[in-house]
């Protein structure tokens, strides 16, 4: 049966993330919601009927960059072409712009027979700051009048204010570090449905990043935390293992076209696997 392609509907992509828990992604409690204001068009399902059978996420960050995620296809209907017939629309939605996916080793030949060649490796490290420092001093509280997207400008290759004002509300939690310099970075932990994770977090410098993760610790209240790092952040992850954190897994940052020419200096956690 030659499936229909349309956008998902707020409900639908709940049912995504749904998929995206089954799969053993530990989603977000609110990730429906706050993933659709990066692009209310930019969640396309392929449907047998009236059943979604295959799904992706196709987010376009302006004219010049977009990002893939959450392609997934109902267990029972693989090998149908459904996932194929999903994955051609995003990629035609998103078509004359930069496409960045981060994609699991097993995948990774597949994806550069597609045309995306790799950049970097993360790690995910999870673990728990056994006693998470009181102290917050130079950090704030973001609220809706404290939108750190120039400072984003910095880390992420395309605007998305629309997006981080959704991203910053409760019931997440974001911090920025304040000096009298300005900004000198920020970040934001979301309740999953296993512990907490973190991202983005962006900072000037490591003792900056440490100290936004002390104080996102304290807000979770020492549950479990999870963050995304650069393999090439070896002073994070020295800090991070010295604190009892521990790899889980790697993904790799695939792009298809010019990657982006922003450095990783201040990138310490990505923002999420499906979004960038």
């Amino acid at each position: 049966m030659k499936p229909t392609i349309r956008t998902l509907s707020l409900q639908e992509l709940t049912v995504l993330i749904d998929w995206a828990a089954a799969e053993g992604w530990n989603p977000g409690l609110e990730d429906a919601a706050m993933f659709q204001a990066a692009d209310p068009e930019g969640f396309i399902g392929a449907f047998a009927g009236k059943q979604m059978v295959a799904a992706i996420s196709a987010v376009a960050y302006g004219s010049e960059f977009g990002f893939i995620g959450l392609y997934i296809c109902r267990p029972d209907m693989r090998g149908e072409g459904y996932g194929k017939a999903v994955w051609n629309a995003g990629i035609k939605r998103l078509a004359g712009r930069t496409v960045g996916l981060d994609g699991v080793a097993e995948q990774q030949a597949n994806y550069q027979r597609r045309g995306f060649s790799p950049t970097y490796e993360t790690i995910r490290y999870t673990g728990h700051m056994a006693s998470p420092a009181v102290r917050a001093d130079g950090l704030r509280m973001i609220t809706t009048q404290l939108v750190p997207d120039i400072y984003d400008s910095h880390c992420f290759p395309a605007p998305r204010r629309a997006f981080l004002q959704r991203w910053l509300q409760t019931p997440h939690h974001g911090l920025a570090a304040i000096s009298s310099r300005g900004t000198r970075g920020y970040a934001v932990a979301r309740q999953c449905r296993s512990g907490f994770k973190i991202g983005p977090l962006f900072a000037d410098d490591v003792e900056i990043a440490l100290h936004l993760l002390d104080g996102l610790a304290a807000a979770c209240k020492g549950g479990d935390l999870s963050i995304d790092v650069p393999a090439t952040k070896l002073e994070f992850i020295a800090a991070l293992e010295a604190a009892g954190f521990a790899p889980t897994f790697t993904t790799t940052r695939m792009y298809k076209g010019p990657p982006p020419k922003l450095g990783l200096q201040r990138l310490f956690g990505i923002t999420t696997l499906e979004l960038g």
